[in-house]
């Protein structure tokens, strides 16, 4: 992609009432359009930073017998009365309409009613167990806050996975596997070192949940962990969790942290709320065990650029990262630099290439802005040397190579 051709442009400002660190970066590097308070577009670029976020969710989830499809956001009341879910006392962050007969409806805030209703259709015997289905959806939430940026939305797009069990045991074992999925899609966005499965209030799912919580400055929760890491609770639980757990509070320590991932059990209540139930082996109707999954996708995006920015912008982990390469050119070297960017571009690299007719710092500083992994520059002088300056995003030097070693280079960081 050329940046000539973007219709984004960075900005060296950010909107007045912004206060969040990850949406200022993200609106100034032209990754995100803010809308209102809690509510953001994506951009060319934002969206590839999220496809790159869903695809790892994607890959995870398949391998753990997921099978994706997308519901509906218009959901019927009717549905969630039965649960006891559509009172505001019970959900408070529901986004409520009417249709023009005055039918109300809900704007979905999750899924779990919705799955277990359509399910029904499908689910008959214990041999159609188990089921996994999940999507990646825009949800819609009347967050009371919502000053953290894309971290905290009252629009914003989440994977929500949902498995059907017959037995308790078979959703345990199954709940624990999914676990493991989400510390595997934390460690491949780059975050995983830092990224710990908390135990915590369920709200207006369950009583208890586990979080999936990241150490980070700008979150808005706070965690109690051991020394090693290998205990982490959530302020809110702290007592009841550390009974739990047989714990020492005294042993705790807090840190700042911010929610990417929770995941519940809702066991039989669901099944036999709604009245769903299968055949078992001996021909008797029984509730089916329900466990839902979400990972905020938006939120792991916001939380990558709160963790990892600096003081010149956006430093984006490989894997998530929009482009790979930002190829800047300083004075007439366009043939030598459209012959590279083919080059690369026909190895699978994918590069953001300034052609534009700009001057050297305003480029340098909109490729830090951006936050893409690695810059390569040409000059006259370098091309008369037959070498590329090559700089990593996270590093202040840049480096004269070879076209060999650059793509040596390249290759290893793959």
């Amino acid at each position: 992609m050329r940046v000539s051709k973007l219709f984004t442009r960075t900005s060296k400002t950010a909107p007045a009432d912004e206060v969040a660190k990850n949406a200022q970066l993200l609106i100034r590097a032209g990754y995100v359009y803010k809308v209102m308070a809690g509510v953001y577009a994506y951009t060319p670029l934002g969206l590839r930073v999220l496809e790159k976020i869903k695809q790892i969710v994607r890959e995870e989830m398949n391998a753990v017998s997921g099978q994706e499809l997308i519901m509906t956001n218009l959901q019927r009341k009717d549905t969630w009365e039965v649960t006891d879910r559509w009172s505001e006392d019970k959900v408070d962050v529901w986004f409520k309409t009417k249709l023009q007969d005055d039918t109300e409806l809900g704007l979905a805030w999750s899924h779990e009613e919705a799955i277990m209703e359509m399910m029904q259709q499908y689910v008959k015997s214990y041999k159609d167990l188990p089921q996994v289905v999940y999507q990646f959806q825009t949800k819609l939430r009347n967050e009371l806050r919502s000053k953290s940026g894309i971290m905290r939305g009252r629009e914003f797009v989440m994977k929500d996975m949902y498995s059907l069990h017959a037995s308790e045991a078979d959703c345990d074992q199954y709940y624990d596997t999914v676990i493991e999925a989400y510390k595997r899609c934390y460690e491949r966005f780059g975050i995983g070192d830092s990224t710990f499965v908390t135990f915590a209030s369920g709200g207006s799912f369950t009583k208890f949940s586990h979080e999936f919580q990241t150490l980070c400055d700008a979150g808005e929760d706070v965690l109690y962990v051991n020394e090693d890491h290998s205990v982490a609770v959530n302020e809110e639980v702290l007592d009841e969790a550390a009974n739990e757990l047989g714990v020492d509070k005294a042993s705790l320590k807090p840190v700042t942290s911010a929610e990417v991932g929770n995941i519940f059990k809702f066991g039989t209540e669901k099944s036999e709320k709604m009245k769903i139930f299968y055949t078992d082996n001996d021909g008797k109707q029984q509730p089916i065990y329900l466990a839902s999954y979400g990972i905020g996708i938006t939120r792991v995006m916001g939380v990558i650029v709160e963790k990892f920015a600096d003081e010149s912008g956006i430093v984006w982990p490989e894997a998530v990262a929009p482009y790979q390469v930002y190829l800047a050119t300083i004075g007439d070297v366009a043939e030598q630099a459209d012959v590279l960017y083919d080059e690369l571009t026909s190895k699978g690299i994918e590069v953001l290439y300034d052609d534009r007719d700009a001057r050297p710092g305003e480029k340098f500083a909109d490729a830090d802005l951006l936050g893409i992994p690695h810059r390569i520059v040409l000059s006259p002088k370098l091309v008369e040397q037959g070498s590329f300056e090559y700089k990593k995003r996270t590093e202040s030097e840049s480096n004269s190579l070879t076209k060999d070693e650059l793509f040596a280079t390249l290759s290893a960081a793959e």
